[in-house]
């Protein structure tokens, strides 16, 4: 931006990082405050280093919360290659809605087509999902958190009682800082229920994935996902052949509970 240039009401501003940034602190004192508070407090800190992550779900909910605190504000999404058309559709609507740039990431094309060609298209139903998710999903956020000073993401503890009960609304990254590249990592919905975010949604009248319709909740790749039924977990869902501690696909390296 020329010196000359005032910055507008939207752009954010980043603040010099102080030494009383202390990521612990921070979160005890927010563990109760709203999203938006949340959210400001990030954009405070970090102004336009910050990234939204879109999954293309209820997650809409953080996009417009931010998107509200500024207009500008940077969103990416990964594409496994593996997506539902609605989501793809989905995340257009939004792109267009907003009036913003989604950057989508992309698996590695070298290591895709050696897993495709080596295990074929559906070796997670035998092999487990680690391995399909780290080509698709691991390796092309790490690629783009690599750049990144801090993220949010939509993540609730009520998505997944067993492996996501504790996520704290601020959190030093552990699957993707280093000593000399600490990644900060905002979950502003931690604290919200699924029924809050819904009625977010409906009375904003935002966009929402049209799979919501019919029975998904927790979206992701096609051959993964499918419809719940009521009173069965969201979780439910996801890699239904798996064990209940292994339903992550290793975004959140911290929910991920290891095998005994």
């Amino acid at each position: 931006m020329p010196a000359t240039e005032r910055p507008s009401a939207d752009h954010q501003e980043a603040r010099p990082m102080s030494q009383t940034f202390n990521v612990a602190e921070l979160a005890a004192a927010y563990a109760n405050k709203s999203p938006q508070d949340i959210l400001k407090l990030a954009f405070e800190h970090f102004g336009d280093e910050l990234w939204i992550s879109f999954s293309g779900a209820e997650d809409v909910v953080l996009l417009d919360m931010a998107w509200k605190l500024n207009k500008q504000v940077k969103v990416f999404t990964l594409d496994t290659g593996r997506l539902h058309p609605e989501t793809y559709r989905f995340i257009e609507q939004v792109r267009e809605h907003y009036g913003i740039v989604i950057e989508v990431m992309s698996p590695d094309a070298q290591k895709l087509q050696d897993l495709v060609r080596e295990k074929g298209l559906f070796s997670f139903y035998k092999d487990g999902h680690g391995e399909c998710c780290g080509i698709r999903k691991i390796e092309p956020l790490k690629r783009k958190l690599a750049t990144v000073k801090a993220w949010a993401t939509g993540q609730r503890r009520d998505q997944s009682p067993g492996t996501r009960s504790q996520v704290a609304v601020l959190e030093l990254d552990a699957a993707f800082s280093s000593p000399e590249q600490p990644l900060y990592k905002f979950n502003p919905l931690a604290q919200m229920s699924s029924e809050e975010v819904w009625a977010y949604i409906r009375m904003l009248e935002l966009p929402y994935n049209s799979l919501h319709e019919r029975g998904f909740i927790s979206i992701g790749c096609e051959p993964c996902t499918r419809p719940v039924l009521p009173n069965q977990h969201e979780r439910e869902g996801r890699w239904w052949w798996e064990e209940e501690t292994q339903k992550e696909c290793g975004l959140h390296a911290g929910n991920v509970i290891a095998k005994a």
